[in-house]
């Protein structure tokens, strides 16, 4: 069994690999004063309490956007289930050609998505757009050419930002709404938060087509928290919810040696 970890700035989020069968997900809101006793003792638990055996665990990989969560994360991990981790990071074998200015800038966590997308569907064009804390769009040309993207806020970061930088506008449940018109205050900030996100999605795919593709769409997938409120729309062909925790376990099997 092999454990994987991706660590966001919102959540940890785990997956339990048996072979190529992703057998369980778990979420821990990530806390950077978490000790690597209280992730150990986590990990062993919620494996525990979904009845598999912590024991079973013989690998273990990781990818992080949070610098200082990967020791205490790679300590746990040693400590409770008696390996060394695979860390994703600049230097291993990743299958991509990494054509970013300066590689070391690029998340680990979106190599993995990556890493996942070009082994889903080899040698294609894609864009991989992951809806989380932050909103990246990833650029992969002829399968294997990870050209750069856009990052832009994410949903939640969007709403934080007009809670804490106005006087009356508060936190709303993000959702997508049945319509354009807010009559409310918390249904207009509903709206412009899920049609401001599309809007702009749309736009840098049209653009990325153009300017990358030559008008040739790319194959787009989605993956993150907040994929699934923006099915139906158009702007990718399937939701992917586990593509960094696959992209993970394909990096482990290639630099396992």
């Amino acid at each position: 069994m092999i454990l994987c970890l991706d660590i966001g700035n919102s959540h940890i989020f785990g997956g339990v690999f048996d072979g190529q069968d992703l057998k369980l997900t778990f979420r821990k809101p990530t806390s950077r004063n978490t000790s690597s006793d209280e992730l150990g003792l986590f990990f062993r638990s919620v494996l525990r309490e979904n009845a598999f055996d912590p024991d079973s665990i013989a690998e273990a990989a990781l990818c992080s956007v949070v610098p200082e969560m990967i020791y205490s994360v790679s300590a746990s991990i040693q400590k409770y289930f008696g390996i060394q981790p695979f860390i994703l990071k600049a230097g291993v074998k990743t299958g991509l050609k990494v054509l970013y200015r300066n590689p070391l800038e690029v998340g680990a966590d979106r190599i993995a998505g990556a890493i996942a997308g070009t082994e889903r569907y080899p040698g294609e064009d894609l864009l991989i757009i992951d809806l989380g804390t932050a909103t990246t769009v990833e650029v992969i040309r002829g399968g294997r050419e990870y050209l750069g993207g856009v990052i832009m806020p994410g949903l939640n970061l969007s709403m934080q930002a007009l809670d804490q930088g106005t006087s009356r506008l508060s936190s709303v449940e993000i959702l997508r709404p049945s319509g354009y018109l807010g009559q409310t205050t918390a249904t207009s900030i509903q709206s412009g938060l899920y049609h401001g996100h599309l809007g702009a999605l749309r736009e840098i795919s049209e653009g990325m087509t153009r300017e990358v593709f030559s008008g040739t769409a790319p194959r787009a997938i989605a993956t993150g928290g907040f994929a699934h409120l923006f099915r139906d729309t158009g702007l990718f062909s399937e939701i992917v919810p586990d593509l960094v925790l696959r992209g993970l376990l394909r990096a482990l099997a290639m630099n396992r040696n």
